[in-house]
């Protein structure tokens, strides 16, 4: 086990230094720039190169990286050239409502998915297998930005009991914290709901005619132990791997539902840098969901071991 986190840890190093790059590049690839961004269309030929020069972007292309890379391994991800505030200290400023919303999401999605995707999976043919179905299919098809929009007008504009947007910190204010993460995080747990009660369904579907859970009922365990601890627990394994995908989505800032609820995440963060033409943040904080999701990957992969004996990485 040691010996394949030490070889994934490795990986890791050149999957980030292949992904900074391309980073680096697309960013310069795409028209405009900050310097226009800063000054505008007006500005003089000479304010425009005494500004590209001191942001250093009258270098090379590569010189520009390997001066990038030097201050990423120091610590300092790159500096906002609009506020003159580091990447870092602008992801942890956003960062902690990007958690907030995470955690709310999963809650409502895992307590959505887990007993409908298990019921529906032993009783395939039943009414509620019917409804998991529906629910699902219509989960994945509803885009994200109408549904936030049709829960900000039955909640907060109809009948005006929620928030429409904004974030307060519940160790702030508990109250109103709660009631300004109900609507998004209401949006993203159904949205995560949806694939999340389809992949418990058909693990479900797929391991309760198996030949342990028939040695398992013939030893007179109880149809609870048999489900909880012998079906579930392999069927665990598909959705571990897709709700592992979700938490890294999820943390590195959904980006729509954050503009519709207009919450400062780290996603709305992006979005303003990537207006701003803001290379340093945009570039801190790419790199920063990278290393979430891979970490969260091996965070993932670990736990396979312990879901499934049988898995070993020696």
């Amino acid at each position: 086990m040691y010996q394949y986190i030490l070889r994934r840890m490795i990986q890791m190093v050149f999957v980030i230094i292949l992904f900074s790059v391309i980073v680096f590049t697309v960013l310069r690839l795409v028209p405009g720039d900050p310097v226009t961004a800063q000054l505008g269309l007006e500005a003089g030929d000479q304010a425009y190169k005494e500004l590209r020069a001191e942001m250093g972007l009258d270098k090379p292309i590569f010189i520009q990286y390997l001066s990038w890379v030097s201050n990423v391994f120091q610590g300092d991800f790159g500096i906002s050239w609009f506020s003159q505030k580091s990447a870092i200290s602008l992801i942890k400023k956003r960062f902690p409502a990007s958690i907030w919303l995470t955690v709310s999401a999963i809650t409502i999605a895992l307590i959505i998915s887990i007993p409908v995707g298990i019921i529906s999976g032993i009783k395939p043919n039943s009414w509620i297998a019917h409804i998991a179905t529906f629910f699902s299919m219509t989960g994945i098809a509803l885009p994200s930005f109408w549904l936030g929009l049709m829960l900000i007008l039955t909640f907060a504009v109809f009948n005006r009991w929620l928030p429409p947007s904004g974030y307060i910190s519940p160790f702030i204010d508990p109250i109103m914290g709660f009631k300004h993460l109900i609507l998004p995080s209401l949006t993203l747990g159904i949205e995560i709901a949806a694939p999340l009660t389809r992949f418990i369904r058909s693990g479900m579907l797929d391991v309760m005619n198996s030949e342990y859970i028939r040695t398992a009922r013939a030893k007179g365990l109880t149809e609870f132990l048999v489900i909880s601890q012998h079906a579930l627990r392999n069927a665990m394994l598909s959705v571990v791997t897709i709700l592992g995908v979700f938490i890294g989505y999820l943390l590195g800032g959904s980006i729509i539902t954050e503009s519709v609820f207009n919450y400062p995440g780290i996603g709305t963060l992006l979005i303003q840098a990537i207006q701003q033409r803001d290379y340093g943040v945009v570039q801190g904080i790419i790199l920063f969901i990278s290393l979430i999701f891979m970490f969260i990957n091996l965070m993932v992969d670990i736990s396979y071991a312990f879901l499934d004996p049988r898995i070993r990485y020696e």
